[in-house]
């Protein structure tokens, strides 16, 4: 607004919306379309005095507190001690991430989410060899997890407003990421307790998972 008063000189008042519905009266006489203030703000032949050119700005927010969503997820596995494979077959998760604008992109971030935490609780994994060579650096190699791996999941959400911003929102992208490891990890070593496990490191490999029932077995 700054540019379009310093270009054009007209009165603040003489200034209204003319790209789009919301037009509430139509232009003065020698007013410039948004178009036509942009590009003389770029140009910046008659700008006011001490403003750079553009129509750019920048400004930071603060918050006077970090936000703290919060939820519970619990997984049910199932581990085959013939082979260690585990099948993931029911996964349940309630989070809290406050007011939530808009659900299906939050339903989205959840989901993508879980997937990641499971991923890395039971396949994901960098691979050296023995001389510093990464052996899983492509898609072919890595271990990703695929659809067919994971259940339909059982999401819903208690709703309290964060305090410390005006929208009321915390958090919501990493709600799977983070306790979807756990779970499935504790799930697994629970199902594994009547082996006498109580510990294997990540990824729970059915490879891992074998070996760790077998070294128990008299």
């Amino acid at each position: 607004m700054r540019c379009g008063i310093g270009c054009q000189r007209p009165s603040l008042a003489d200034y209204v919306s003319v790209t789009g519905p919301r037009t509430a009266r139509p232009p003065p006489e020698g007013a410039k379309v948004a178009y036509a203030l942009a590009l003389a703000a770029y140009l910046a032949h008659n700008i006011p005095q001490g403003m750079e050119p553009g129509l750019e700005a920048t400004s930071f927010y603060d918050p006077s507190n970090f936000t703290f969503p919060f939820g519970a997820h619990v997984a049910v596995v199932e581990v085959d001690p013939e082979t260690g494979h585990t099948k993931v077959l029911k996964y349940v998760a309630v989070d809290d991430v406050g007011r939530v604008i808009n659900p299906m992109i939050v339903d989205g971030m959840v989901h993508g989410g879980i997937a990641q935490g499971v991923g890395q609780a039971l396949w994901e994994h960098g691979i050296y060899s023995e001389d510093g060579q990464l052996l899983s650096a492509t898609m072919m190699d890595y271990a990703m997890p695929k659809a067919d791996q994971l259940p339909m999941y059982e999401t819903d959400r208690t709703v309290t407003p964060s305090p410390v911003n005006p929208l009321g929102v915390k958090g919501a992208g990493e709600t799977g990421t983070i306790a979807a490891t756990p779970t499935v990890a504790n799930a697994v070593i629970d199902a594994l307790a009547p082996f006498g496990i109580k510990h294997i490191d990540m990824p729970l490999t059915p490879e891992k998972i074998w070996k760790a029932i077998t070294a128990g077995k008299p």
